[in-house]
């Protein structure tokens, strides 16, 4: 073995618990390609920074420290409603704040761009069969390189105009990304998640209450689907539904065992709860929503960098509360964290017109390859900034800081990103030889 794969073994072990080649379903779709091994495998994009086998841009690391999103890649951006269940305005921006923490931005800028070749590469490899996924890409028109590289330049040139627009007053914090217009690859997507909200017109059939609740039955219960849904024991039942109705806003109606969702955190305990009134018409079914709690360990980035600050020291689910509160312009108004079995447990609303960003939906088909990608790279870049910008709502420091970082700068982040990305393909091939890829 050699010693990058030991390094490997050493820490993908660490924050699973097993090594790779034991099975583990998190390793498995890890082994599916390159993208999906850079999701799952976020602490070792961290120890390759903590010990210097890639740096960023100096001029890059010395900007003041924000809140970032830790993991922070093309799928998790998405369209969901402000105010999580309880509000009806739907957004773009970044939606998962399991590994956020204060830290570099760089971190995020860099992962992304990465993300970015990786996605390209995971769409030309599944059409071209080099890679099998679970769910196989079915278009058959996709994006080239030189659409990757070019999507790196407007990805930083966004998130660089953003800063400046904001340190110019042209916009402020409470700017929100939403009415694409309809030649751009997000605007099937954001019509998708308006259908989806309360009152919508897929309301009852798509919504995430709509797939995972029997919306004709009384009282309401969740679904019969074995592939997603684990039923509880009385005792369980009864002792969640003790600790964590404080912290809903109605009655639990239903409590099931989440699995197979995610995946860096695919292994890790989350439950949904059915939350609405105990009586509830056919039209009142707006009322009711989906609440995960879901078991959090610390973020990525604080086993290496653990010292960046003490708002870091923060329990794990107390610490992406407060970063999801800070860098979102109107956050869930179920969010909250509990102890509960020695653990730190994150409670969140699941959003009813939540719209995720599958690779495909950026990197196939014909908008993509008339400019789709790069327009997707310009949207998550504004989208990042004022994330990274709402941290400190007393001056303009970090903005400042931005806007003034040279061209050279910038491309040389652009290198570095290429470089990673070509390690995270170098990675994966061990992985693949080591790990049967989930193709079910």
């Amino acid at each position: 073995m050699s010693e990058r794969e030991q390094e490997l073994m050493e820490v993908i072990s660490r924050v699973d618990g097993v090594t790779p080649g034991s099975g583990l379903k998190k390793h498995c779709k890890m082994a599916s390609s390159p993208f999906v091994m850079l999701r799952g495998a976020s602490s070792v994009f961290y120890q390759d920074l903590a010990n210097l086998t890639f740096r960023l841009p100096e001029g890059i690391e010395s900007w003041p420290l924000t809140m970032v999103m830790g993991d922070c890649h093309v799928s998790n951006f998405g369209f969901f409603s402000e105010e999580g269940s309880h509000g009806d305005n739907v957004i773009f921006a970044p939606n998962d704040f399991d590994d956020a923490c204060i830290g570099h931005a760089g971190w995020d800028l860099l992962r992304y761009g990465v993300s970015l070749l990786l996605c390209a590469d995971h769409c030309q490899g599944a059409i071209e069969g080099r890679y099998q996924l679970g769910e196989p890409i079915e278009k058959s028109k996709v994006i080239c390189n030189s659409d990757s590289e070019q999507a790196l330049t407007a990805f930083w040139q966004s998130y660089r105009a953003t800063c400046q627009q904001l340190v110019e007053q042209e916009i402020d914090y409470q700017r929100v990304l939403q009415q694409f217009d309809d030649g751009h690859v997000l605007y099937k997507l954001e019509q998708k998640a308006l259908k989806r909200q309360a009152g919508g017109e897929d309301f009852m059939s798509k919504s995430s209450l709509a797939k995972a609740v029997d919306l004709a039955i009384r009282p309401l219960a969740f679904l019969d689907l074995p592939e997603k849904f684990k039923a509880v024991d009385g005792a369980t039942y009864r002792t969640i539904e003790k600790n964590f109705a404080p912290y809903v806003d109605d009655q639990i109606l239903d409590i099931v065992e989440r699995i197979g969702a995610g995946t860096g955190s695919v292994n890790m305990k989350r439950y949904y709860l059915l939350v609405g009134p105990e009586q509830v018409s056919q039209d009142e079914l707006h009322l009711c929503h989906i609440v995960e709690v879901k078991k959090q360990r610390a973020a990525a980035p604080l086993f290496e960098y653990q010292d960046l600050s003490r708002i870091n020291l923060l329990s794990p689910a107390h610490l992406t509360v407060n970063c999801q509160r800070r860098m979102q312009r109107n956050p869930d108004l179920v969010l909250d964290d509990v102890l509960w079995r020695k653990s730190h447990w994150l409670v969140r609303s699941r959003h009813h017109a939540r719209v995720g960003i599958d690779p495909e939906d950026i990197a196939c088909g014909k908008r993509a390859l008339k400019g789709g990608f790069q327009a997707y790279a310009t949207a998550c870049g504004e989208a990042l900034a004022l994330a990274h910008a709402r941290f400190d709502r007393r001056s303009k420091r970090f903005e400042a800081a931005v806007i003034k970082t040279p061209e050279e700068t910038w491309q040389a982040l652009e290198t570095l990103q290429k470089e990673y990305a070509e390690q995270v393909m170098q990675d994966w091939q061990w992985l693949a030889s080591v790990e049967t890829p989930l193709t079910t």
